[in-house]
């Protein structure tokens, strides 16, 4: 079922005033936050199976940065506007126990999926042969060094960016701090830190399966998490909205073309090479330059765009918010299909109707679960509060990251 758009129920988002005029509705869930995050999750499910022929046409194929960079940014902008409300609203104890609980439950989920991922894997080996290094999950080590995993000392691939997103949320209180009390200050020691990892990426967190340390280092990418909760802060009376400037989006959109030009696979297409410089592809572990530039542009231009806003709040924007507002159970069982795909075409090969039978079935699951999701969301807040009109989904409330 698709939502009806915001603008067709005053009543949620109006409230009249004394003197009969409307007051403008109060800040509430941006429907570009939602639909891009549904965007980047969606990308993630095609990104995580090489064999798909899908993956060509992600950003990850079209620019310097990819689906990982908007997680981050727009977790960054979400865990303010969830958490940060809460430190001023709540006592601090009430808000510490929310993102506690919150850590929790992405703990909880990333050992759920890792679980899940060993025993397909050994259980798949049991009827087909895959190649021995097949998926790092399996952790061929054994079990007597299970502990490294469950103490996040050892991340697999494809399940190192949930042990990110916890970090982050565990320095959240930090990160809030410091923007209310000088958000400049803050933001100028955290692109500090950033700049450092950059100028000496040995600095990172061991990871007992690399030895580079984590593939996404949190010295680096709280950059990019504290920027998205910093926009958050600066947009909160406007909707999301950030200051349209000509100029800028001018400028945003030319980096962008230039980054497409520089990243496209040209020879994967049987093309002649059009690249403009000859640049290696950018660092992702201390989140390079090129990629911190490209994934900012992209999220400039959204925000600042009122056709961005209308498309969000139509019926295919729609559709990428409501896998937007659920996250993390969908990125979690996006990743259990990936392993999935993955099995069945290494095991059955890659034709057409594999990769249309792949595509289709696994993101029409995720929908299947988002939408599952948003309406037990709703039936849960009409018990709670029967008396109250049932709230149009991709309106009012807080983005929860």
């Amino acid at each position: 079922m698709i939502v009806t758009p915001a603008a067709s129920s005053p009543s949620l988002d109006h409230a009249s005033l004394s003197d009969g005029t409307v007051r403008p509705p109060k800040p509430g869930r941006d429907h570009r936050v939602d639909a891009l995050r549904g965007v980047a999750l969606t990308m993630m499910f095609a990104d995580h199976i090489p064999q798909n022929l899908l993956n060509r046409l992600t950003i990850r194929n079209l620019g310097f940065c990819d689906a990982a960079e908007i997680f981050v940014l727009l977790a960054g902008f979400a865990s303010m506007l969830a958490y940060g409300r809460a430190f001023e609203r709540e006592s601090i104890g009430s808000a510490l126990n929310k993102l506690l609980r919150r850590v929790v439950k992405l703990y909880l989920f990333q050992m759920g999926m890792l679980l899940t991922t060993v025993l397909v894997i050994k259980e798949w080996r049991r009827y087909h042969p895959v190649p021995v290094d097949f998926l790092e999950p399996e952790l061929a080590h054994g079990v007597h060094s299970f502990w490294r995993v469950l103490a996040l000392e050892a991340l697999p691939g494809n399940l190192n960016i949930l042990p990110l997103y916890m970090v982050l949320l565990i320095l959240f209180p930090v990160i809030y701090l410091a923007l209310r009390f000088n958000r400049w200050a803050a933001l100028t020691l955290s692109a500090g830190v950033w700049l450092l990892i950059n100028l000496d990426p040995q600095i990172n967190l061991p990871n007992w399966l690399d030895p580079d340390g984590w593939y996404f280092d949190p010295f680096a990418w709280q950059f990019l998490f504290t920027i998205g909760a910093w926009a958050a802060m600066e947009t909160r009376n406007t909707g999301g909205d950030v200051p349209k400037s000509r100029w800028l989006a001018g400028l945003c959109c030319l980096y962008l073309a230039f980054s497409a030009v520089q990243s496209f696979p040209w020879a994967l297409w049987g093309l002649p090479d059009l690249s403009l410089l000859p640049l290696a592809p950018p660092e992702k572990t201390p989140l390079s330059p090129l990629r911190l530039i490209d994934v900012l542009a992209i999220f400039y231009l959204v925000q600042s765009s009122q056709l961005a806003s209308r498309l969000s709040a139509g019926r295919i924007g729609q559709v990428l918010a409501v896998i937007g507002r659920h996250s993390l159970e969908v990125f979690s069982l996006g990743t259990v299909l990936d392993l999935l795909a993955r099995l069945i075409m290494t095991t059955y090969g890659t034709a057409w109707p594999m990769q249309i039978a792949v595509n289709v079935i696994g993101l029409g699951t995720i929908y299947l679960l988002a939408v599952t999701l948003d309406r037990r969301k709703a039936a849960a807040r009409s018990r709670t509060n029967p008396a109250a009109p049932l709230p149009v989904p991709t309106t009012g409330g807080t983005l929860a990251p």
